[in-house]
């Protein structure tokens, strides 16, 4: 692995005498020795670079979520390594910071280790997806959010306009983009038109609200995952800058652990992280906690290979035209469909055409009728 330490600024040593079951005592941090970086692994790091954000939040970062994450205790099943990498300190000029976000994340990605980013501004979204852009790699991003964050082409890159500035890049390599936790007064007629054009996918707060296994399948079918703090309820933050609606903080701790026991996710931020107070730096770091725990228990069942650990189902529907099949994983009880994609499109679609589903959707199909993941799916692979 390519030197990182270049870009990170030390943690400040912890007095603290933390017990042998605290992750204190077994998170390896960057005191000053940069650590060797195993692969199949975690590696936390900070980024206070708030420039993207129109309204100028200082760069200074003044949250304790550390000292509350160093205190929590680990669980009896973590055998895989956690590194606390530091902070990344804002560059001279913005695509300074993009740049070594962007060179941290390819290295980690590259090497097996999951980032886990504590933003900043939520358009440093883009400097985690130049990573994949420099592997060739084609990704989906689930992001937790209130809006969609779309903008307008001829706007500023800015917290709240990044996506359209992503899909302008060429060559583009966003497959699938969803949203959970969509407050439609938040959301433009305009943008709301453009998703469904794109063929994006979009869980409402009150879908969630109503039943969180809408949201499981977009978790499980990401490889980034953003989460704006913003998302969740001002009166879960003590906080004046969220919003009165959104996600309770069981339900996000909720969600953050789906998204730990996915294999497919290998980054996951959190962002607009900017009203420190006590009880936003616990939720932070109990957020922290449970991406963690799920992903110290991952199942490894994504059937990308051998389907000789699943069952297969084949359902004809009745106009003939689409045969679907559906795994079942012998290990975890959960559902894939397989989308077919024309073989001239060679591997590039290879991690794609199996998309995670629930048993709805199985049960759907068996009532003749087309899921929706399903056929959103075949649009884009075709």
């Amino acid at each position: 692995m390519n030197d990182l330490s270049i870009y990170f600024t030390p943690l400040n040593e912890d007095k603290v005498n933390y017990h042998e079951e605290q992750i204190g005592q077994i998170i390896i941090s960057n005191y000053g020795s940069f650590p060797e970086i195993e692969s199949d692994s975690i590696a936390v790091f900070s980024v206070p670079e708030y420039r993207g954000d129109s309204s100028h939040i200082s760069c200074e970062s003044n949250s304790e979520f550390r000292s509350s994450f160093m205190a929590l205790s680990q669980s009896k099943n973590w055998k895989k390594k956690i590194y606390d990498l530091g902070t990344i300190v804002p560059g001279e000029q913005l695509k300074d910071t993009y740049f070594a976000i962007s060179s941290v994340v390819y290295e980690l990605i590259k090497n097996g280790v999951v980032p886990v980013m504590i933003g900043g501004s939520q358009d440093l979204v883009l400097a985690a997806y130049e990573a994949y852009a420099k592997l060739e790699q084609l990704v989906n991003i689930c992001s937790i959010d209130h809006s969609l964050d779309i903008g307008a082409p001829d706007v500023e890159v800015g917290h709240s306009a990044y996506l359209t500035s992503l899909l302008l890049k060429r060559p583009c390599y966003l497959f699938n983009h969803a949203n959970i936790g969509l407050q439609i007064p938040y959301a433009q007629p305009k943008e709301l038109k453009l998703v469904e054009n794109l063929f994006f996918d979009v869980c409402r707060l009150g879908e969630f609200n109503d039943d969180f296994k809408r949201a499981e399948p977009h978790l499980r079918n990401a490889d980034i995952i953003n989460l704006d703090f913003n998302s969740i309820k001002a009166s879960e933050l003590c906080s004046q800058n969220a919003n009165p609606n959104g996600f309770q903080s069981q339900q996000i701790c909720q969600i953050s652990r789906y998204a730990g026991i996915s294999d497919k996710v290998n980054f996951f931020g959190v962002f607009n992280y900017v009203d420190f107070n006590k009880i936003s730096d616990k939720l932070l770091a109990e957020i922290l906690w449970y991406f963690i725990d799920g992903y110290q228990s991952r199942w490894g069942d994504f059937p990308v290979s051998s389907k000789a650990g699943y069952y297969k189902f084949n359902v004809e529907l009745e106009n003939g035209n689409h045969a679907i099949i559906f795994y079942k994983s012998h290990k975890s009880d959960r559902w894939w469909m397989e989308v077919p994609y024309p073989p001239q499109k060679g591997s590039k679609y290879e991690r794609h055409h199996l998309v995670p589903c629930s048993k709805e959707d199985y049960d759907r199909a068996m009532k003749n009728e087309m899921p929706d993941l399903w056929w959103k799916t075949y649009q884009k692979l075709t």
